[in-house]
């Protein structure tokens, strides 16, 4: 009927790693968006930080690399219990004002770094922030934020539905930190790969991300 004349896909907010950008995930994305296709769309934006020359990982790549947040003066390391973390602010902002320009979104879509960045906003969206109206997040290679600065995104636990993807031999971020982070929320769906650290689109991760989208409906996070 016209209900169904009406169904669009739904629409994720994408966030990418430390050290990489908005075209470097859409590169990086292919097969992830090809899985998708039809049942949901991905949009990347880049985060707000440049990260200062010589932190390049892909010297041929002609984006400058960016960060969410600092663990240190103009770097980062996942493990590190950062005393003064800079910059988050800003990337909170930045995603809300992506949210609300190129709106409306159902839900995150977040890998290493921003995979991080996207569970503060989960938390932030269960203590009915009203910057953040999303309905799920999809957390490819997450990790909970070691600065103490950060505790009180975990302190309660995230009643946002998540799907937690975790690489078990990724060797950027351990799969015992996602794990740990995927702890952080109510029923949190874990889906566990042999690869490491990427976005995996295989079948069997493709079946898992359907299985997990098929809950929401597009409209649902506003």
């Amino acid at each position: 009927g016209a209900a169904m004349a009406e169904a669009r896909p739904l629409r994720l907010l994408a966030l990418h790693g430390y050290r990489q950008s908005a075209r470097r995930l859409r590169q990086r994305t292919g097969a992830l968006r090809k899985a998708l296709r039809g049942r949901a769309e991905l949009l990347a934006i880049d985060a707000p930080h440049r990260l200062p020359a010589g932190a390049e990982d892909d010297p041929a790549g002609d984006d400058p690399p960016r960060g969410w947040w600092f663990s240190g003066p103009g770097t980062f390391e996942a493990g590190e219990a950062a005393a003064a973390p800079a910059g988050l602010e800003e990337s909170l902002s930045a995603v809300a004002a992506a949210l609300a320009e190129h709106g409306p979104f159902d839900g995150l879509l977040g890998f290493s770094q921003g995979a991080a960045l996207a569970a503060m906003v989960c938390a932030l969206r269960a203590r009915g922030d009203p910057r953040f109206p999303v309905a799920f997040a999809v957390l490819v290679a997450a990790f909970a934020s070691r600065a103490p600065a950060h505790g009180h995104f975990y302190r309660e636990p995230i009643a946002l539905p998540t799907l937690h993807v975790v690489g078990d031999t990724d060797a950027v971020i351990a799969a015992a930190l996602s794990r740990e982070l995927a702890q952080c929320f109510v029923e949190p769906v874990v889906l566990s790969h042999p690869g490491g650290h990427f976005i995996p689109a295989a079948s069997a991760q493709k079946k898992a991300y359907l299985e997990f989208l098929e809950r929401f409906c597009p409209g649902q996070g506003q």
